[in-house]
């Protein structure tokens, strides 16, 4: 499982995340602090001011108009100088704007049969709202800024041994003998107790892993001697014996088949020893003809269709060539037209080349649909399974598939045959 996010890069994202999200609440709250003020303090403010006005009013009737640097009031009938745009104001609180200011405040209350207007500068008080809510807020900010990046570099080199570790892995061979020195001194000598732990351990799992190559290795060396051996014995003895003209076909059939055994059998332990090697550079790669491989073994396999009624054709639209190891390939496409034929009684076995696809199509008798999700497993053999085979050969040929990224699809009917395609990427095509 790969990812394009480090960790560095989660914790830097919280990090942006966290101060856009205060910031945007911040300025919010201060907007909403200067509509407040707005609308709220200032009508109580006016509400006030008209009050104490009236109650003076009631008392001399000459009582002088509120007249501050912000206010300016004007009562009718009484005052014979009105601005026109407050004179026909009903009776509460009218946001205006003029020349002179962009927003103020005009507050009309009767009294009496008079009418008194109370003027206020509301862009100043805005503005000051406005003012005095930044300069804290800018220093909130900044202070909320500082601790987080202080927070950030603190859990970055909280965490900077994980991802030294991390990296030192992607860079190591798990399987070497220098894996665990090499990741031990990829650490600091004060690295937190978890991270020291989860260093040991994978040091731990390198050096069972290594044992256990060694011991792989070691096992496919000494299989390949001794069973390579007793096979060669069987294909001399049997070449031998067939050199006897003496002999009837009755006798001849099963010579055959015992040499035929034996070479499937020398090819089941090469595709094994394949398998079990460590490292594809040890496999030789060079470009394959699948033609070729493709004919080699359908004439190696034709004795599978002996007294069959069986037709075989073999279609070649273009030459297709492949980088890699002709007993690969031979082992991937030997069991694949091994199976076409041992499981097609009479019909077809047409076998296609086009583009980069090898397609294996018989008309035998298919398989069961329980056995199409097991047919991959080892040593499991369906339902309508032929004698002489193990239960491997498709876990062979999926393990090469996969191995060699060469993908595999089977579309199989009972009853009616099997359809197998072999897409060989990055292959050339002539």
């Amino acid at each position: 499982m790969k990812t394009d996010t480090g960790i560095n890069q989660r914790l830097l994202n919280a990090f942006i995340l966290q101060a856009v999200l205060i910031s945007v609440v911040a300025l919010l709250g201060v907007y909403a602090a200067r509509f407040v003020i707005g609308d709220i303090l200032i009508q109580r403010a006016l509400d006030d001011e008209a009050s104490h006005y009236w109650a003076r009013f009631d008392t001399d009737k000459n009582a002088p108009r509120p007249d501050t640097y912000n206010l300016n009031g004007y009562l009718n009938p009484g005052d014979k100088i009105i601005p026109t745009e407050i004179f026909n104001l009903n009776p509460g609180l009218h946001k205006l704007s003029d020349s002179h200011s962009d927003f103020y405040i005009v507050h009309v209350s009767e009294h009496d049969g008079h009418t008194l207007y109370l003027e206020f500068d509301g862009q100043q008080v805005s503005e000051l709202a406005l003012f005095f809510g930044i300069f804290p807020l800018a220093g909130f900010l900044i202070v909320i800024y500082l601790s987080g990046w202080v927070s950030y570099r603190l859990l970055s080199q909280a965490v900077s041994p994980i991802i030294k570790l991390a990296k030192t892995l992607e860079e190591l061979d798990p399987s070497s003998e220098e894996f665990s020195e090499k990741l031990k001194s990829a650490l600091p000598d004060n690295v937190d107790q978890e991270v020291a732990v989860l260093a040991q351990a994978l040091s731990d799992l390198s050096d069972r892993i290594v044992s256990f190559v060694v011991r792989e290795r070691n096992f496919t060396r000494d299989a390949s001697h001794e069973l390579r051996s007793p096979i060669t014995v069987i294909k001399i003895a049997s070449d031998f014996l067939l050199e006897d003209d003496s002999l009837s076909e009755a006798q001849i059939r099963p010579l055959l088949r015992i040499k035929k055994n034996a070479a499937d059998m020398e090819e089941l332990i090469e595709a094994l020893l394949i398998l079990a090697r460590e490292s594809d550079r040890e496999l030789s790669s060079e470009p394959v003809c699948i033609n070729d491989v493709v004919s080699e073994e359908i004439d190696r396999t034709n004795d599978l269709l002996l007294n069959k009624p069986v037709k075989v054709g073999f279609e070649e639209k273009n030459k297709l060539f492949v980088n890699g190891s002709d007993k690969v390939l031979s082992v991937l496409i030997g069991n694949l037209i091994r199976n076409a034929f041992s499981y097609t009684d009479e019909g077809n076995v047409n076998i296609l080349i086009s583009g980069d696809n090898l397609i294996i199509e018989d008309s035998g008798i298919g398989m069961h649909k329980d056995d199409v999700e097991q047919m991959f497993k080892p040593f499991k053999q369906g339902k309508n399974k032929r004698r002489g085979g193990y239960g491997v050969g498709l876990t062979i040929v999926k393990m090469l598939s996969d191995r060699f990224n060469w993908p595999i699809d089977i579309d199989t009917q009972l009853g009616y045959g099997t359809k197998v395609t072999v897409e060989f990427s990055n292959a050339a095509i002539y």
